[in-house]
């Protein structure tokens, strides 16, 4: 088991700066529509259905040139 630091800090409504242990990346949308960008050049776009707990998510690293990853998510 390892230890984790994240922190995230509102830089302005549905605009957020994410700072871990190894890496910086800023979010921007808000609920049901997201996208993110880190220093490790991950891209991720998160679509969900509010209230419901559904949610798809694909994500491409571009410096590493690794293929789109894709999600569906469902909790309660």
């Amino acid at each position: 088991m390892g230890l984790r630091f994240r922190k995230s800090l509102k830089i302005a409504p549905g605009e957020r700066l994410n700072i871990g242990s190894k890496s910086t990346g800023i979010s921007i949308g808000g609920k049901g529509l997201r996208y993110s960008v880190n220093s490790r050049g991950r891209s991720t776009t998160t679509v969900g259905i509010p209230g419901t707990g559904f949610s798809y998510t694909s994500s491409k690293n571009y410096k590493t040139k690794d293929q789109t990853l894709h999600r569906f998510n469902f909790t309660d």
